[in-house]
């Protein structure tokens, strides 16, 4: 019986072994967006979750601070924040009064004309002078508190300041922290990098720190923790397709509409299986470049049983971005040596000009290389590169199937054309 992955703008068909039982080989296809996303913001922004209007929440004087992400997200900023600068210019608050702070993380900082390009020629000509990159690393972060589990919160001294707290950002499916949006536009968004630091490798292994998990998830209500110190009332997220197209847009308080984000966001790529697969063929499809070609093999470990094989495709024509992590990949460190340094604060001299999140790859994929077979069929990497990650090299999907029903006769089968975008989840 004939399968097929998706990748690039085709289909790659190939077929499984007799004695292999398909469990499933469900596709998402792009969910449509809305034909006019103003009117989608507007209607978020008129309909609060759990809070008043954001003309309710300001006064005469106040400074506001607007928080939105970086150029990593496809979040359409240029479409947001006019009509938020409008709300609070009609409740009383110039734009002279108004602050724009890209909440970048640890992400490499954007050029001016980077953000430019993020927030539109209106908002950057409105704003002029006042909208800036967070510095992870600057001296003048500010300590707002602790978490309950004793986190230390910095946070960037407009936001550590302000009268008022906006963010804009997308929720959509994240490996640790269940799902994006909601208080990650504080944590890590504008925090200190050791407060990151801190944050991420405390938690990153932990077994509730995992995609569709919200409750009991110590990453997550870390995050909730120090945005709740932050003091930031109101969000507006968007979940976004894969053509970078708003599918629909939430807002208010940032964890009631983060909550009702997620269950949405999950009714549109969950995938139910009713067991551990055995093997599992997923393609990066529709992420298919650079470090977001990974997001496909993180959600394959979710639903493969521990020694099961994952056969994980990929282009990887531009690979350059991931090639710190290949030759990270290739030391004698297991995941849990390498985790322990990490949180001794020694980070290998080549990575540390990258972000928190990417070095969290290295744990992940060391850990991915010890618990499974991982098969990676790909163009663009050498066989000399994929052994390097501890994987078996394949230029072609038949063949690398084929040599898995060698050692695996019987196998149940999970097969995720578009594993990109999907949510696996055992039931």
């Amino acid at each position: 019986m004939n399968q097929y992955l998706n990748y690039e703008k085709k289909k790659i068909t190939f077929s499984i072994p007799k004695g292999w039982n398909l469990i499933s080989a469900v596709d998402k296809p792009t969910i449509p967006g809305v034909s006019n996303p103003t009117l989608e913001i507007k209607r978020a922004l008129d309909h609060p979750i759990g809070s008043p209007k954001i003309e309710y929440l300001v006064r005469p004087g106040m400074e506001v601070v607007l928080l939105f992400d970086d150029l990593q997200r496809p979040t359409p900023v240029h479409l947001a924040m006019p009509e938020i600068l409008d709300r609070l210019n009609r409740a009383g608050v110039p734009d002279e009064r108004i602050f724009g702070i890209c909440a970048l993380g640890t992400h490499p900082t954007p050029t001016m004309e980077q953000l430019k390009k993020k927030v539109g020629e209106e908002v950057f000509t409105r704003l002029h002078g006042r909208i800036f990159a967070h510095d992870p690393k600057a001296s003048d972060n500010v300590t707002i508190g602790r978490t309950h589990r004793g986190t230390l919160v910095e946070v960037n001294r407009y936001v550590a300041f302000a009268d008022l707290i906006i963010g804009v950002g997308e929720c959509m499916p994240h490996p640790a922290a269940g799902f994006g949006g909601g208080f990650k536009i504080i944590m890590p968004g504008v925090c200190s990098y050791r407060s990151v630091a801190s944050h991420h490798f405390t938690w990153m292994r932990h077994r509730s720190s995992r995609v569709n998990v919200l409750e009991g998830n110590s990453f997550f209500e870390e995050i909730v923790d120090a945005g709740r110190l932050s003091r930031m009332p109101f969000k507006l997220d968007f979940i976004i397709n894969d053509k970078k197209e708003v599918i629909k847009a939430f807002a208010g308080d940032p964890v009631a509409e983060h909550r009702e984000a997620s269950n949405y966001a999950a009714s549109l790529y969950l995938v139910p299986l009713q067991k551990l697969a055995d093997v599992t063929i997923t393609s990066a499809f529709p992420l298919e470049v650079g470090v977001q070609a990974t997001k496909a093999l993180t959600m394959a470990g979710f639903c493969t049983r521990s020694g099961g094989a994952i056969v994980w495709v990929a282009p990887q024509k531009e690979a350059g971005s991931i090639l710190p992590l290949v030759k990270e990949m290739g030391s004698d460190e297991s995941a849990g040596d390498f985790h322990r340094r990490l949180i001794e604060g020694n980070i290998p001299d080549h990575l540390k000009s990258f972000g928190i999140s990417y070095i969290m790859q290295v744990v992940n994929f060391k850990e991915l290389s010890e618990k499974f077979s991982v098969f990676h069929v790909t163009e663009g990497l050498s066989p000399e590169q994929v052994k390097m990650m501890k994987f078996s090299y394949s230029a072609n999907l038949q063949e690398s199937i084929n040599q898995l029903a060698e050692k695996m006769p019987k196998a149940d089968v999970a097969i995720f054309p578009s594993g990109g975008n999907i949510i696996p989840e055992i039931r």
